[in-house]
């Protein structure tokens, strides 16, 4: 049986006459960018976070960069992350000029090692950015400590950890901010490119608005007076009773900002996926207790779930010595499986120059090694799951 590691066509059947309508609605109203479908999202997801703001950009690593630099984060700081996740995290770090710095990881959990962080900080540290990694949150109780401790800020990467929690809090409101992606492999995902900022700091939530929109405009001009303490004059303008296709606020400019806008269409489906999303999960995690039980006594790691929080099973992720002979075997077997991640950041070619590599890093070249994910999403078969346990077996 070939089982795929994950199939995107299957939760589009279960919805698609729903967002065929939405997106042809969309289509029909011609108000395409910043309409209404994202105004809602916004405020529902911010709901659903538990955070007072959220702003929509285009993706998961605009919303890292343009949380980034409405901190104020820049040229030769340094900012202390994780090397075992994906490359947008320590990108766009560097993309706004500021230093990655790599602590280790832990094993069990692949997140951030919390111990490690403290030895990491110098005087030109400004923030710790941890990645709730496959969907299970970091330690957020002792890193908001130590950045509390050392006046930090902390960035949530919570691209792959839409609807987990920890201590009763959802992840997206454990920090100064956070950053989501909606990646249509994600839990929570779109069509296509999408991303979110959350924040409960109305002063971010405004930097954030004002970069998304090229610094421009009514937003722009208040985030301006908000950095620079001075009164920025609006210009006398006309406007148009529809501002859909023409709005001339648009041409004064307040700030350097980006062009990162989450469009009409993405949140439209996003608005369908949202109420469905703790459900998604659900099945998620019983997919994993499945794989739980299927694969308790044979000779793989299997995921740890820290009882602080609740793992949303972005990926289901094994370990083992033997990874790359048991994913080729499943290969042949028509079984997918994905490999995460075979290369930590501070390894990547892109930063083979960097000034600052990070001290040792035993646990994440350890585990990059050792450790691949199997099929798991929500629409997943009893058969399919199934089959793969029993390839895992024969591949053994």
């Amino acid at each position: 049986m070939k089982v795929p590691l994950v199939d995107l066509t299957r939760q589009y059947a279960d919805l698609r006459e729903e967002i065929e309508t939405a997106s042809v609605d969309v289509l029909m109203n011609g108000n395409y960018i910043m309409g209404s479908n994202v105004r809602k999202f916004e405020k529902d997801f911010a709901a659903y976070v538990g955070t007072n703001h959220a702003v929509g950009v285009a993706n998961g690593t605009d919303a890292l960069i343009i949380t980034l630099k409405a901190l104020g984060i820049g040229l030769g700081d340094e900012v202390i992350t994780t090397p075992f996740t994906f490359f947008s995290t320590p990108e766009s770090i560097s993309f706004v000029g500021a230093i990655p710095v790599f602590a280790d990881i832990r094993i069990d959990t692949f997140n951030l090692d919390e111990a490690k962080i403290e030895e990491a900080i110098t005087e030109k540290t400004k923030a710790i950015m941890p990645v709730h990694i496959f969907g299970q949150s970091c330690d957020m109780d002792a890193i908001n400590r130590i950045a509390k401790k050392h006046g930090l800020w902390v960035i949530e990467d919570a691209c792959q950890a839409a609807g987990a929690d920890y201590s009763g809090q959802r992840c997206g409101n454990l920090s100064d901010a956070a950053c989501f992606s909606f990646f249509p492999t994600k839990n929570l995902s779109c069509a296509g490119d999408g991303g979110m900022i959350t924040t409960n700091n109305a002063d971010i939530a405004l930097l954030c608005d004002a970069l998304r929109r090229h610094g421009s405009g009514e937003i722009g001009q208040r985030a301006y007076q908000l950095l620079h303490k001075e009164t920025a004059e609006a210009p006398s303008l006309q406007q148009s009773v529809d501002n859909t296709v023409y709005d001339p606020t648009k041409y004064y400019n307040y700030l350097i900002g980006h062009n990162s806008r989450l469009d009409e269409i993405q949140a439209a489906i996003l608005n369908i996926k949202l109420p469905r999303l703790d459900l998604y999960i659900d099945k998620r995690r019983a997919a994993a207790g499945y794989y739980n039980k299927a694969l308790c006594d044979t000779p793989f790691t299997l995921p740890y779930e820290d009882s602080k929080g609740k793992h949303s099973y972005h990926l289901y992720i094994l370990q083992s010595d033997s990874r790359d002979r048991i994913v080729k075997d499943l290969a042949d077997m028509g079984i997918s499986t994905g490999v995460y991640y075979p290369v930590p950041m501070h390894k990547q070619m892109a930063y083979r120059k960097s000034p600052f590599r990070g001290n040792d890093l035993p646990n994440a070249d350890y585990l990059a090694k050792r450790t691949f994910a199997i099929p798991l999403f929500p629409e997943i078969t009893e058969e399919e799951m199934a089959a793969v346990a029993t390839g895992l077996r024969k591949a053994i």
